[in-house]
């Protein structure tokens, strides 16, 4: 019996927190991963635990709002690690402010990376899937689609995430690619340390008190987003497209 080549993914965002648990996951689980970040340097972190653990990986740097980047970053892992047939569009930035001070600036580069950068990634890396009649696309939404004060930006790129993830099921489904999104609640993460430094409370203290308003009565972790991830990339989930999950420790932030 012949064995199935190696499925490759490629995870954006993932130098740290939910990216790299993800591309970690995903390389336990037997894909080989292309860890995608701004800086080439910060995802050799993610590489170096993966190939430590037996995987296969692949740092590569790129701007996800920039098309040529995109263009030259998927060839490259293409190149060197086989066709992509997953794509999790996990990068993200924040650039918080409530709406009477927010910039332009602020609102075009957390646009530019959740959803442009979602877009250019989904648009080059289909091709691949369109070829293999298999694909799996995963987007990172948030519990902030939903609304949150000071996220004017945040909030509408996520929930337009949502909308790009159900259009994408329709289109590409009959392809034998499936389209899903994750919506993360409160996640300990390098991102929500930023947010209590930046509303200027210790954060063992904000960590406590989000961690009392979640029905579960614990804060995320990003293995929990990569556990679900795991889930909508793998055969067993063909079924399932064009979903919302919010893994949020209940059913609402």
């Amino acid at each position: 019996m012949t064995q199935s080549p190696q499925r490759v993914a490629i995870v954006t965002g993932a130098a740290r927190g939910i990216g790299a648990a993800t591309a970690q996951r995903l390389a336990a689980d037997g894909l080989a991963v292309a860890v995608i970040d701004l800086e080439e340097a910060a995802a050799k972190g993610t590489v170096d635990a993966i190939q430590a653990a037996g995987g296969r990986a692949l740092a590569v740097g790129a701007d996800v709002s920039d098309a040529a980047q995109v263009e030259a970053a998927v060839g490259r892992v293409a190149a060197e690690l086989g066709a992509p047939t997953v794509l999790v569009n996990n990068a993200g930035v924040t650039r918080d402010n409530l709406l009477f001070k927010m910039s332009e600036l602020d609102w075009d580069t957390v646009m530019g990376v959740h959803l442009r950068g979602s877009f250019l990634m989904a648009r080059t890396v289909q091709k691949h899937m369109v070829e293999q009649r298999f694909g799996r696309i995963v987007n990172v939404s948030s519990t902030s689609a939903l609304g949150n004060r000071g996220q004017a930006n945040y909030s509408t790129a996520k929930a337009g995430l949502q909308g790009f993830t159900k259009t994408l099921a329709i289109e590409l489904g009959k392809f034998g690619i499936t389209t899903n999104c994750i919506a993360p609640g409160f996640i300990v993460s390098d991102m929500t340390k930023a947010t209590a430094e930046r509303i200027g409370q210790d954060w063992d203290t904000y960590l406590a008190a989000r961690a009392a308003e979640i029905p579960v009565a614990r804060a995320g972790q990003p293995e929990d987003i990569a556990n679900a991830v795991s889930f909508f990339v793998s055969e067993r989930s063909g079924f399932v497209n064009g979903q919302v999950i919010y893994v949020a420790g209940g059913p609402k932030a």
